[in-house]
């Protein structure tokens, strides 16, 4: 089915959506804040760019030598990289970073320099994520490949019923996907589903700058430090997976525990690709927020364990999903809707692992 032929309803329980737009948009004029980045985007900035290219720099010019070290480098970047990603591009990419929509664009465009493609992230993220959340064959993020299966609805092969136990590591495999195949075959899908023509770019265009982007890449991350970095080529090889193995892991455990949960359900429209619930409505029952108290841990991942606040309003920063998430749950509850959330992240990934064996064993979860 294409995507652009399913529908959400448009008078179930719209009157939700419509009731909190209007309290949120209350609570940012009352309190005379902008809806996007301030002071705090800026300082978390800096720091998750210093924690990437700071390591960087220490190797390649030889002030650090040590094989453990290097590796404990390599191992920061990783961390760094995770953090440009959870909480730099990823507001930038949803416009949410900024008022100003060249200061969005090139942040966004941090994406290519950390080795993916931000094009491709923004249809497969903000397109078809958002808009069609857990629904087979639109949702790619439930859709990793034959050797994982996160929805109920898709194939079952006898491989799933280990998947609660290898799922973690190919989780941290994820990004070198991005810097191999994902990317040049997405983008055919792309342009065959006609996503290209919607977004204004051609496909010559944009394989291009990937090419380009993905040259780049390689040659500062890794050419670079095997030619400069005073340390056997092993042990650059082995930092470098070790840096995307960490961010892999790292993405995977905050964005797949925030959908593929045993709480989220997977809906199916119908023959002629209609869904009974409103838009907004289809977020709160695909969704689940985790640790919601933890202000370090919230930080660091850009606010994406308020997942439920993330999916409603991504056009607002996630600097602010804290304080409207108590709009949120107040209003889900008086309209007699889910507000999915778990108390701690730990939570949250043994209730995933649970998930990922119960969809590993049975035809429907």
């Amino acid at each position: 089915m294409k995507y652009k032929a399913i529908k959400f309803s448009r008078s179930n329980q719209a009157e939700f959506i419509s009731d909190l737009r209007k309290r949120v948009k209350e609570h940012f004029e009352t309190n005379k804040i902008s809806v996007y980045g301030n002071a705090t985007m800026v300082t978390k900035t800096i720091v998750m760019f210093l924690l990437y290219f700071a390591p960087y720099a220490l190797m390649l010019t030889g002030v650090i030598t040590n094989t453990w070290i290097l590796l404990l480098m390599w191992a920061i970047m990783g961390i760094g990289m995770s953090g440009i990603g959870l909480a730099v591009m990823h507001d930038a990419n949803h416009g949410a970073y900024s008022k100003n929509k060249h200061v969005n664009k090139y942040m966004g465009y941090v994406m290519n320099v950390i080795g993916a493609s931000a094009f491709n992230w923004k249809v497969q993220h903000n397109v078809l994520h958002h808009s069609f959340t857990n629904i087979e064959g639109m949702d790619e993020d439930i859709d990793p490949g034959k050797l994982m299966r996160l929805s109920p609805h898709a194939p079952l092969l006898k491989v799933h019923k280990l998947q609660h136990i290898y799922g973690w590591f190919l989780y941290g495999l994820m990004t070198f996907l991005w810097l191999t195949t994902k990317d040049f075959k997405q983008l055919y899908r792309y342009k065959k589903l006609g996503l290209l023509k919607a977004q204004k770019r051609t496909y010559t265009g944009v394989l291009i700058e990937t090419i380009i982007s993905k040259i780049v890449y390689y040659g500062y991350a890794l050419v670079l430090p095997l030619i400069f970095i005073p340390a056997p080529t092993w042990v650059v090889l082995l930092g470098f997976f070790i840096m995307h193995f960490i961010t892999g892991l790292s993405l995977g455990l905050i964005f797949q525990p925030a959908h593929v949960m045993p709480t989220t359900e997977y809906p199916i429209p119908d023959d002629t690709g209609n869904l009974e619930t409103n838009w907004a409505v289809h977020q709160l029952f695909t969704t689940t927020n985790f640790a919601p108290k933890s202000k370090l841990f919230s930080w660091y991942v850009g606010g994406l364990n308020f997942q439920i606040e993330h999916h409603l309003f991504p056009n607002i920063c996630h600097v602010h999903y804290k304080k409207i998430s108590k709009i949120v749950m107040e209003t889900t509850k008086e309209y007699g809707l889910p507000y999915n959330s778990e108390k701690s992240f730990m939570d949250a990934i043994v209730a995933h692992g649970k998930m990922l064996k119960s969809l590993g064993r049975s035809q429907m979860a």
